[in-house]
């Protein structure tokens, strides 16, 4: 059987990896899926073979605690009161650690930069008290952080070392070693003899890694409750009563006691409490929460309505079929969970280098006390060298080299509108190399616009009068677009008299007296009105277009068509060819129809679209890609995409989309432009290929550093490591990690084109406007780069430019730091900046 449990104590991806591998070992339990975020772990097991309770008892045995999870929470883990007090917690560790971290700070390195010291700690009569003080400020540090030395000794105990064993060794050494020192000067027999262990004072080291660590973990723990966030956003959307027929009365009923089979009111405005079909009346569904559908679908007797979608308008009962955890918003609940739990937790390079650095550093350590008494040296010269190797490989560079990048990337992204809600996003963006996008909000601008109008036998001014008067006493969804339309173009409202709706067809009234209609085809022949063979036509091209064409007649005759549709955004055209030319797989993906969709990406240039999807099968579709070995990010905006959004490797979400898209995703673009997902991964690059560089700067120290700390030296030079040089060593190490990752700071935005006014048809038959063509002339673009420092980087520029721009000329000037890209027709900035920096360059202006 399958079964769920709660899992608690939890905080690191070694927490639930130790979980899964204690529950593995339990006799008849065939498959297990820990989730960290979710605070959960669903197991299959031979009911003949164990039990719950003994799966529970494993998961005791490894420190942390199991409940059978008897489906009756109603938030999520990570917004339990638990996971609150546990970020307070971690909150508090900091603020303490800070204060005892700055007072230390003073005491060891005040006086190097010339603050005066307590008198009692002054001189060489002050040397044991200085060297007492600082260790009693460091070991509230030490105690009020001491969960990194049991889990990091923990960890080395089952020979499987993760980054806080790093901490704990390192921390350790600087800290056992500085008591040492401590020691040596309490017994010193002279002033001199105990200065001379003055600089083996480590307890800022120790105490300065605790510090640090805590702060970033405290950034991670925030980062986890999105998840929790997510599933209690999607847990808001259902309401919470239903209006039911019972032994023919109407009650109000709390939703948990809503039946397969009750009959449910829903009226104009109401949420719609669970799945079912409609057996009276008829309603504009908004449905573009659960399918992504940009239009308000129509609903009559027969058709099947879906819960949390919103009646715009009418009156209908429904039966209920779904209820409960069977409805598809439940499910999609459920989704979320499982695809958080699915991805495998992230490898850090942390976690990996410590699994053969700590084991090789401790070896070298041992070895070098050993061989150093072998040598005929003293027990105090052997202690020295081997806790020297220790505080030399102390992982101050190493610990630095991934959150300083990942801490300036994240800052240099939420300055350009690009909010990362975690260090994995950043981690994980720079593999993507498939994108799969949804279409509503996301590309396009998530509301229906008027694109075309055409009259027929009135003037301009008339019809948009006609259409105001008409439209803004309907509360139809695309009303909204045609008086917003009509006002724009300072069009006059008229009397209008006997408005009525027909529902599923349309609008009838007279405007001063003249008998009027606006509404589709069905309108139309329903009340005798022909249309001509052109107007047929152009109705029929609009459909065809992705658009939804509304008629309009005044005295039984057909005066003017106007085109409604969801266009594109500005920068979605140039969004896509730029990830093209990164050699990222575009894929539109939409619940919306086929014909919309093959117009929309037509327009966008995208040849793999798939349209008409439930969240279910966008889930589904990201999983496959992901079973095909592409990494994946989604870019959505709604409820539909949130599922998707979490499955993927990297969910991308729209700032103007819905909370829970938002707290699903691993990304959030502020200002819901598509070009800023570009940026994104630009950003991840660069980001990423910073961190290899601190890594290899924070090796190269302790390379060089531990053979001479270890006395490799000694013999045939006598030169043996000062703990002054190793001490400046470290910080140089650090130095160069944290400058390196400031030059993020220079990254800068794609440059955009501002696009010009959707074009419209004219009115009264007018010719079309369409821009004038240029001329036949070359046009050329100028590229400032940066970065080119030889005739081999000029190659590589025009190389990556001739690929960007198919056909044209491309001449690249070393000593300009410039790149000229001429031709008839030439590519977007955009285009020719991802090109660029692909190239490894930066693009510092286009013009």
């Amino acid at each position: 059987m399958k079964q769920r449990f709660r899992v608690g104590g939890m905080s690191c991806a070694a927490c639930s990896a130790h979980v899964e591998k204690s529950v593995s070992a339990v006799p008849g339990v065939s498959g297990v899926q820990v989730n960290l975020l979710a605070g959960s772990m669903a197991v299959e097991y031979d009911e003949n073979a164990c039990d719950a309770q003994t799966i529970i008892k494993a998961v005791e045995s490894g420190g942390y605690t199991a409940a059978v999870d008897d489906g009756r929470q109603t938030s999520a883990p990570a917004q339990s009161p638990q996971a609150d007090e546990a970020l307070k917690e971690m909150k508090t560790r900091i603020i303490v650690s800070a204060i005892f971290m700055l007072v230390l700070m003073y005491f060891s390195m005040g006086e190097m930069v010339g603050l005066p010291l307590p008198s009692y700690a002054a001189g060489m009569d002050g040397m044991f008290n200085l060297a007492l003080t600082e260790l009693i400020l460091t070991l509230p540090i030490v105690i009020i952080n001491r969960k990194y030395y049991i889990n990091g000794f923990k960890t080395l105990l089952h020979r499987a070392p993760t980054m806080d064993a790093l901490i704990a060794v390192g921390s350790g050494a600087a800290l056992v070693y500085g008591i040492y020192a401590l020691i040596q000067i309490a017994l010193a027999p002279t002033p001199e003899a105990a200065h001379s262990f003055m600089h083996d004072l480590y307890f800022e080291s120790a105490g300065m890694i605790l510090t640090l660590v805590t702060l970033g973990k405290f950034f991670e723990a925030r980062a986890k409750r999105k998840t929790g966030e997510a599933i209690a956003a999607l847990m808001d959307l259902r309401p919470q009563t239903a209006e039911v027929i019972r032994n023919g009365e109407t009650v109000q009923v709390p939703i948990e006691q809503v039946q397969v089979g009750d009959l449910v009111i829903v009226r104009g405005g109401q949420s719609v409490p669970v799945d079912g079909e409609i057996t009276e009346g008829s309603a504009y569904l908004d449905e573009s929460a659960i399918t992504g559908e940009s239009m308000p679908v129509e609903k009559h007797v027969g058709d099947t309505v879906i819960g949390a979608t919103v009646s715009k308008s009418g009156y209908v009962v429904m039966k209920a079929l779904r209820v409960g955890d069977d409805t598809t918003l439940s499910q999609i609940i459920r989704l979320v969970e499982e695809a958080g739990a699915s991805k495998a937790p992230i490898a850090k390079l942390a976690d990996k280098v410590a699994g053969v650095f700590v084991p090789v550093v401790m070896g070298i350590a041992l070895v070098t006390a050993i061989i150093w008494l072998l040598a005929g040296e003293t027990p105090s010269f052997a202690l020295t060298r081997a806790i020297s190797v220790l505080v030399i490989s102390c992982p101050c560079a190493l610990g630095l080299a991934t959150p300083v990048a990942i801490m300036v990337g994240t800052g240099v992204g939420a300055k350009n509108g690009v909010l990362f809600q975690s260090a994995e996003a950043l981690e994980n963006l720079h593999n993507v190399n498939a994108v799969i996008m949804d279409k509503t909000g996301t590309v396009t601008e998530g509301r229906p616009v008027v694109t075309d109008v055409k009259s027929f036998g009135v003037e301009s001014g008339d019809l948009l009068s006609l259409a105001l008067s008409l439209e803004s006493r309907s509360d139809h969804p695309l009303a909204d677009a045609i008086v917003r339309y009509a006002r724009e173009k300072n069009a006059q409202e008229r009397s209008v008299t006997d408005f009525e709706m027909l529902e599923g067809q349309g609008i009838r009234a007279s405007v001063d007296g003249v008998p009027c209609f606006a509404g589709n085809r069905r309108m139309l022949l329903a009340n005798g009105l022909a249309l001509s063979g052109s107007m047929q036509k152009l109705g029929d091209e609009f459909a065809a277009a992705g658009k939804t064409p509304l008629f309009f007649a005044a005295n039984r005759q057909i005066v003017g068509i106007f085109a409604v549709a969801d266009v594109l955004k500005p920068t979605s055209k140039a969004a896509v060819e730029a990830l093209r030319s990164m050699h990222i797989d575009v894929t539109l993906l939409t619940g919306d129809n086929k014909k919309t969709a093959q117009s929309i990406a037509s327009e966008l240039g995208v040849t793999d679209v798939i349209a008409e999807v439930l969240p279910q099968d966008k889930e589904r579709i990201v999983r496959e890609k992901q079973g095909k070995g592409r990494k994946v990010a989604m870019i959505g905006d709604g409820i539909n995409d949130a599922p998707a959004l979490a499955r993927a490797d990297v969910g991308i979400a729209i700032g103007a989309g819905t909370d829970v898209a938002i707290s699903s995703a691993d990304v959030v673009l502020m200002k819901s432009d598509l070009m800023d997902a570009v940026d994104a991964i630009r950003l991840s690059r660069r980001t990423m290929r910073n961190i290899r560089q601190n890594l290899f700067w924070a090796f190269f120290y302790n390379c060089i550093g531990i053979p001479i700390a270890a006395g490799l030296l000694w013999v045939p030079f006598g030169i043996k490591l000062s703990p002054m040089i190793g001490a400046a060593a470290m910080s140089l190490s650090s130095v160069c990690v944290v400058s390196n990752a400031l030059r993020l700071r220079f990254f800068s935005a794609t440059p955009r084109k501002t696009a010009g006014t959707p074009a419209v048809l004219p009115i009264s038959g007018e010719k079309p406007l369409t821009a004038h063509k240029k001329e036949e002339n070359v046009m050329e673009k100028t590229i400032k780069v940066e970065g080119m420092m030889c005739q081999h980087c000029v190659a590589h520029v025009k190389k990556a430019l001739e690929g960007a721009a198919a056909g044209c000329n491309v001449a690249v000037d070393l000593d300009a730091g410039k790149a000229v890209v001429s031709g008839k027709t030439l590519p977007e900035d955009a285009v020719l900046t991802a090109a660029v920096t692909e190239a490894g360059y930066e693009v510092v202006d286009i013009k």
